[in-house]
């Protein structure tokens, strides 16, 4: 079994390639008959045997140029992978359940168009591609997702039917690709206070009476707080947001120790999942408590997605 599989990942590469871009050279490429490849064999061998039985010169010469053609479209195939150079691109993060789009950057340096390429990833439908003599494209595939953490696609298969369909080429790459899968979020209402807030949170908003003056709006400033007046005297300078003076901002804690009601890990994960979330659309300031790791509380994309990587790469 273990000769077998040394054999099985030598013959076809399956183990990651270190080197980029990734050329299909010939040792990379394999070449069996389609079903329509192998039913036009069929075919030529009964013509070829009437033929001969008949002694049809035409016919002779009939199935020789049938069988040429074959031949022509077994090399066309293999010359549509032949030379490509593959290097991967950078994949979004998704949230468990969702599909992943993995993206390849496929060079074609030689003076001929490559047709209907096929890639895909495992048992996932594949995407086709067309690339122009001398060119570049980029296409995203998909790839299912089931389960939080980092997920690493395996190999890409990528094939080839054209021109005729009689046969068909493949390759098996396999560039580090790499996608962040966050867990599957459950939409609950934020912890009540005497859970999530911090005591100073709690009396935010009467400090808020203190106004204080105007600044430009930042990127992560809550809506509450635009100067709206201001910005209808003036359209077109910037919004300007109210400060205020003598409270403290809310801040909410997303607590794994204050989950009570589930033991299970995955569940508590997604709960938090689905608090990060809503905390970000309702513009708290929130920080994030797991075993082992604390996130100070902020607000804004980045915040979001370091408090969205930790829940996925928890263990």
């Amino acid at each position: 079994m273990a000769l077998r599989q040394t054999f099985t990942q030598w013959l076809f590469r399956f183990g990651q390639d270190e080197h980029l871009p990734v050329v299909l050279t010939q040792r990379r490429i394999f070449i069996m008959p389609t079903g329509a490849g192998v039913l036009y064999a069929i075919v030529l061998i009964t013509m070829l045997i009437g033929a001969i039985n008949y002694n049809l010169s035409l016919g002779h010469a009939l199935v020789f140029l049938l069988a040429g053609l074959g031949l022509v479209a077994m090399v066309h195939t293999f010359r549509n992978l032949l030379g490509l150079c593959i290097t991967p691109g950078r994949a979004e993060p998704v949230f468990a359940g969702e599909t992943a789009h993995f993206t390849l950057h496929v060079e074609n340096p030689w003076r001929h168009a490559r047709r209907v390429l096929e890639l895909a990833i495992g048992k996932n439908p594949p995407v086709t591609l067309d690339i122009p003599a001398g060119e570049q494209a980029s296409i995203a595939i998909p790839c299912a997702t089931v389960r939080r953490g980092r997920l690493d696609p395996g190999r890409v298969t990528l094939a080839s039917r054209y021109p005729l369909g009689f046969f068909r080429a493949w390759s098996y790459p396999h560039p580090p690709l790499s996608c962040l899968v966050y867990p599957k979020p459950l939409n609950e209402p934020l912890p009540p206070a005497s859970s999530g807030w911090e005591a100073a949170g709690r009396r935010g908003r009467s400090g808020q009476e203190d106004f204080s003056g105007l600044r430009e709006r930042q990127p992560n400033d809550s809506p509450r707080h635009i100067a709206w007046k201001a910005a209808a005297r003036d359209i077109d300078r910037p919004l300007l947001v109210k400060q205020f003076d003598g409270g403290a901002a809310e801040e909410l804690w997303l607590d794994w120790a204050a989950i009570t009601h589930s033991r299970d890990s995955e569940m508590r994960l997604s709960l938090l999942t689905g608090w990060v979330l809503a905390a970000e659309r309702e513009q708290y300031r929130y920080g994030l408590r797991l075993p082992g790791c604390v996130i100070a509380p902020d607000c804004g994309p980045p915040h979001r997605d370091a408090c969205l990587e930790a829940l996925a790469l928890h263990v």
